[in-house]
């Protein structure tokens, strides 16, 4: 898997280390504060600090480890940095994107791979709808545009180089992920709890804007159950899907904030105007998901909410990330458990 260092790829390499899968990651050096220092995650799975824009060190790093599925969350995740760092954001989400493609075709070990993208990557007009995949694809921004064109990319590689070939190639688009271990910057989550630390006012920009909240488990499940799929060679598992919560999960940034305040009693806010332009409403269909690989997610929205505050309450009250991290996802398969047995 490439991105493993980043937040949502810790979730999932812990998942898969837990679960007993044999890994290699390949992702650039985690900053100091990071959920992958805090799972100790250099210990459990063997990985490379490289960037996936190095063509040549991703191509000899498959071809050595001979992976038969390939999980690539390597990306520049965030919509701020791409006003600062247009160029690179294209490089690592278009190019690196293109690197790990031409890689897989080259890599005969290979029989499924997730090429994960993002819920932005559809044309936002601003009309009241939940986009499905077939939507058109776009963005105003360059962090938008950049997952646009990797689900293009993805789609043109698949269909030049891949249609005939063994290893079957997906692409997946998730609302906005929450759980424990999320630092990044200008991210509402880590943002509260850095706010509430420092016993400063959270900046909030803009508190009306709604987005398709969901726990870090429920896509990295899903992401894992159409690599299932796809290894065993479903050809119409080959395709883009999104994976997100339904319409009641798609509420505004203010409700989460709010919500916080139960964990974080201290916690402040003030309203300023937003530094870029960003759409106020973006939600996704995944009706196709449940359709065909029978899933939708386990927890409401307010569970994962909950669950994330309560994952950084504890951890800064003096819990380990590992057992933390391992609870919930006890937790969450206890949960799992119980849905099929219903």
């Amino acid at each position: 898997m490439t991105g493993h260092t980043g937040f949502k790829g810790a979730w999932l390499a812990f998942l898969l280390s837990e679960l007993g899968a044999d890994v290699h990651g390949l992702a650039l050096a985690p900053p100091a504060t990071s959920l992958f220092n805090d799972l100790n995650l250099k210990s459990r799975l063997r990985h490379t600090i490289g960037d996936i824009r190095d063509r040549a060190l991703l191509s000899q790093t498959l071809s050595k480890f001979e992976p038969q599925i390939i999980l690539h969350l390597a990306a520049q995740a965030l919509v701020s940095q791409s006003y600062s760092d247009p160029v690179g954001t294209y490089g690592t989400n278009v190019m690196g994107t293109m690197h790990v493609l031409d890689a897989i075709s080259a890599t005969p070990s290979v029989r499924a791979a997730v090429i994960v993208t993002s819920d932005k990557c559809y044309e936002n007009l601003g009309q009241r709808k939940r986009f499905v995949e077939s939507d058109p694809l776009g963005g105003k921004d360059i962090y938008s545009s950049s997952k646009a064109c990797a689900e293009i990319l993805t789609h043109s590689y698949r269909e030049s180089f891949l249609s005939d070939a063994k290893c079957c190639v997906a692409s997946v688009r998730a609302g906005n992920v929450i759980g424990g271990g999320d630092w990044s910057d200008n991210r509402i989550i880590p943002d509260i709890v850095r706010a509430a630390q420092k016993r400063e006012a959270l900046v909030l920009r803009r508190p009306r804007a709604i987005r398709p909240w969901q726990h870090v488990l429920d896509p990295i499940r899903g992401y894992l159950q159409l690599a299932e799929a796809l290894f065993s060679q479903n050809r119409q598992a080959a395709a883009a899907w999104n994976f997100g919560p339904g319409p009641e999960g798609e509420i505004q940034v203010l409700r989460i904030v709010e919500r916080a305040k139960e964990y974080f009693p201290e916690l402040m806010w003030r309203i300023e105007a937003p530094p870029f332009e960003e759409a106020n409403l973006l939600a996704i269909d995944s009706t196709k998901a449940k359709i065909c690989l029978k899933w939708s997610p386990l927890l409401t929205t307010v569970e994962a909410v909950d669950w994330t505050f309560s994952w950084y309450r504890d951890y800064l009250a003096g819990q380990a990330a590992e057992k933390l991290t391992g609870n919930h996802i006890e937790k969450f398969f206890a949960r799992q458990q119980l849905a099929v047995q219903s």
